[in-house]
């Protein structure tokens, strides 16, 4: 007996399926398939695009067979398929939406291809045809023995900081995936924000995109991972156009931080990372070279980002729970030389040095209340316990992600070179390093 799980490489779209059916009467048709979507090991899902004769067809007697091909290997089966329902709009739909925009960009065909629905049929046999097949030589990567690797990566963070650097570096080193990133869900703000990358030119640390933006933020509004593997241009995220001041009348001012990413990705995985349930934020790897990431891919990296996702709870958890005791700091080279202007715009907490952009929204408030701690009081040591507590920051309640935001504005800082700097001194616990005196201006 063949099992669908055996043979989900059929379904990637490389060779496109036929599927048969029978009108009324008793005539038959055939007709090409866009795609075939693994449900699970007792589902498939087929694209309604057209209201055709095999649309009429299915619906007047819901029995189909459909052959599929192994890219690979050539090997042939026909499913023997009944169809159950079809769905316009959820998880399923939005998955088989993005990778239909994949082939039909890849096809030339973008103006044609429109999913109209997502049928879904059981599966009630499947029969391999008989014929010659390809051996394939020995696979060189083992997708279980990488997780088990990277997962094992993990557990040795003993922060966030240190969780997403081994995370990144497994990536490379057990699963040879060198662009990948993982953002951070804002809930009050609907978006998701870059915290870390890797393989870019520039990191784009605390660069956004909306839920329901390109891949990914199609992949976190629905909590779905999502696969594409060819280039699909209306999927591509790209430079993310934000317009910050601009829409409190403020022009000329800009608060865009470029998204990183290949020029032309012709794979793509976006992964939710979730922690009871709940959104956390997301991993997305990507890659120049078609048809990169298939189903193991997915499931080994969907399995990994579970891991990361209750690895971030228990962190934070601790954080919040226990700190180190504050160790008094030495003597501090006092600030010297020009001021350094700190620019605070309160319609959406963005926040500028000399003119120039730093960061915005909870990370910007957070900076704001920190500078005018050290202009008003002198502090430089703090904890993430009195952040938490602090009123002007208004963090969300039902997840803040503090220090996923403290790593966003450190890491930004030191990408501006900037003359303050955040230094972690212990567990819950940071230092700001102040070399020149600092000018806080309520714009």
């Amino acid at each position: 007996m063949v099992r669908l799980e055996s043979i989900r490489d059929c379904l990637e779209g490389v060779v496109p399926g036929n599927i048969a059916t029978c009108a009324p009467d008793g005539t038959p048709n055939v007709a090409y398939l866009s795609q075939v979507q693994f449900v699970d090991s007792e589902h498939v899902a087929l694209s309604y695009q057209f209201f055709n004769t095999t649309r009429r067809n299915i619906l007047a007697s819901p029995y189909a067979r459909v052959s599929v091909i192994d890219p690979h290997t050539a090997a042939h089966y026909r499913l023997s398929l009944q169809y159950l329902r079809t769905e316009d709009s959820g998880p399923l739909f939005e998955t088989m939406k993005v990778r239909l925009a994949g082939i039909a960009s890849h096809t030339g065909m973008s103006g044609v291809f429109r999913l109209l629905g997502s049928d879904v049929y059981r599966v009630l046999d499947i029969e391999k045809v008989p014929g010659e097949v390809v051996v394939l030589p020995p696979v060189h990567r083992n997708r279980l023995s990488s997780l088990r690797a990277c997962s094992e990566m993990l557990c040795g963070a003993a922060d966030l900081e240190g969780l997403l650097s081994r995370l990144l570096a497994g990536l490379a080193r057990h699963f040879d995936i060198e662009h990948a990133m993982v953002l951070m869900l804002d809930e009050g703000g609907g978006h998701l924000y870059t915290v870390a990358s890797r393989g870019y030119p520039s990191s784009g640390v605390g660069s956004e995109i909306a839920l329901g933006d390109g891949i990914i933020g199609v992949a976190a509004r629905e909590r779905t991972p999502i696969r594409i593997g060819h280039f699909a241009a209306e999927y591509s995220y790209g430079r993310a156009i934000r317009s910050g001041l601009e829409k409190s009348g403020v022009r000329g001012i800009e608060t865009e931080i470029p998204l990183p990413g290949l020029p032309a990705s012709c794979s793509q995985l976006a992964v939710p990372i979730m922690a009871c349930h709940m959104l956390v934020g997301m991993l997305y790897v990507e890659s120049a070279q078609e048809l990169r990431f298939g189903y193991d891919d997915e499931d080994a990296l969907v399995a990994l980002a579970g891991q990361l996702g209750a690895a971030m709870r228990v962190l934070q958890h601790s954080h919040e729970t226990s700190e180190d005791p504050v160790e008094p700091e030495p003597s501090p080279s006092p600030a010297r030389g020009r001021a350094v202007t700190v620019r605070h715009y309160a319609e959406n907490d963005s926040v500028f040095l000399d003119g120039g952009y730093l960061i915005k929204g909870v990370a910007g408030s957070i900076f704001l209340a920190l500078v005018r701690d050290y202009v008003d009081k002198g502090q430089t040591d703090f904890s993430n316990r009195e952040l938490r507590l602090d009123p002007r920051i208004r963090l969300p309640e039902i997840s803040d992600n503090l220090e996923a935001r403290l790593i966003l504005l450190a890491r930004r800082l030191v990408e501006r070179e900037a003359p303050v700097q955040i230094e972690k001194t212990g567990r819950g616990r940071f230092r700001l390093r102040v070399q020149r005196p600092l000018s806080l201006v309520q714009a």
